[in-house]
């Protein structure tokens, strides 16, 4: 069953990567940011690094939702949720009690202040659910518990703080969404026959919660892997209907596009490749400068698999990715990518007011310095 396939795959990949590796977006779309410089403060590619936080933890959070430079919510393994409010200096643990969750991957975050903050757990069946806090995490409550036992969840992407979606792999052929207009406290089902029909295999990644983004005017953004090539479906009414392209990024078992990112209505980055092979540098970068009709391959790749992808505000064309063996900077819309750092992080967010978080293996959660 490939679903089993996948988790099982995803689970004993994590340990390999750990070994290896021991080293403009916000919670919800809004309109580009005033434009500032592409280049880094100083010369070169190492004017950017990673100022590391302290969380007091050794959890995997592929759960990213940073509000502002002082207001950050992570999630990860077993059913962990932390919020900063000043910065990442401290870090509080908000997770659900009581609920049954405490094994539960909490993959993904959504989060719109210090109070209100959504996440979705991954995993087959009822493993697949989506809880919400309005408190800053001092009470959760369960809003939605998958009950279809071919599907399986992967991410979230909000276009405001009431409207939403939430993705899962193929259901009777077609990739499944359900929706919220409400913040997160009521779900439905979308109608699938909106939805292009996915190719045998084909399923997202649930990796860094960016597999489903959300961009500006009701467009949404969907990518997949595990065919040949991997590919990219856009939706410009709120998820109702979806076209699909093929992209240059090459797709496999373990192999495709693991994060979307767009800056503006035309304006967009996939990255990814095959976490198998998380030094791997080959057809793992796309661009796109028409809305995601057509993709290029970039020229220059990132340096490894990169599993979180995400354009820095104020700036035209600068857009980070990273992944298990590193970071990478494009400062040409995604055409190049340089390395900057070679820690494990597996997503990365940048906020309106333009600071950049990233998070990932071993606690770890920084903030860039540019």
């Amino acid at each position: 069953m490939r679903l089993l396939t996948r988790s099982v795959l995803l689970a004993a990949t994590a340990t390999a990567l750990a070994t290896a590796v021991v080293a403009t977006t916000s919670a919800y779309a809004v309109s580009p940011a005033p434009v500032g410089r592409d280049a880094p403060a100083r010369p070169g590619a190492t004017a950017y690094d990673w100022r590391v936080t302290p969380t007091g933890t050794t959890e995997r959070f592929r759960g990213l939702a940073p509000v502002s430079r002082e207001v950050a919510w992570v999630s990860g393994t077993n059913g962990t949720v932390l919020r900063t409010t000043d910065g990442g200096r401290t870090w509080r643990n908000v997770s659900p009690r009581g609920l049954g969750t405490e094994m539960l991957q909490f993959r993904d975050v959504e989060a719109f202040d210090a109070r209100h903050a959504v996440v979705l757990s991954i995993g087959e069946g009822p493993d697949s659910r989506i809880l919400v806090t309005d408190d800053g995490g001092a009470s959760w409550t369960e809003t939605f518990r998958n009950a279809e036992p071919a599907a399986f969840y992967d991410c979230m992407a909000f276009s405001s703080p009431r409207r939403g979606l939430a993705m899962s792999d193929p259901v009777d052929g077609r990739f499944r969404l359900v929706q919220t207009t409400d913040g997160g406290r009521s779900w439905s089902l979308v109608d699938p026959s909106g939805m292009p029909a996915a190719k045998a295999g084909e399923f997202g990644f649930a990796a860094s919660g960016t597999c489903l983004s959300a961009g500006v005017g009701g467009r949404t953004y969907l990518v997949s892997g595990g065919v040949d090539p991997a590919r990219v479906f856009t939706s410009t009414d709120h998820g109702r209907t979806w076209t699909v392209a093929d992209s240059p990024v090459a797709g496999g078992e373990s192999a495709g596009i693991f994060s979307v990112s767009f800056r503006d209505a035309r304006r967009g980055v996939v990255v990814g490749g095959d976490f198998a092979a998380p030094t791997g540098a080959v057809d793992n970068a796309a661009w796109t400068a028409d809305g995601g009709r057509t993709w290029t391959a970039s020229t220059t790749n990132p340096s490894g698999y990169r599993s979180g992808s995400a354009w820095v505000a104020h700036t035209a064309r600068t857009v980070l990715a990273v992944g298990p063996s590193g970071s990478d900077v494009s400062t040409d819309g995604g055409r190049t990518w340089s390395t900057f750092d070679t820690g494990s992080f597996d997503s990365v967010e940048c906020t309106a007011d333009g600071a950049c978080w990233a998070s990932g293996e071993q606690g770890r959660v920084g903030v860039l310095n540019r």
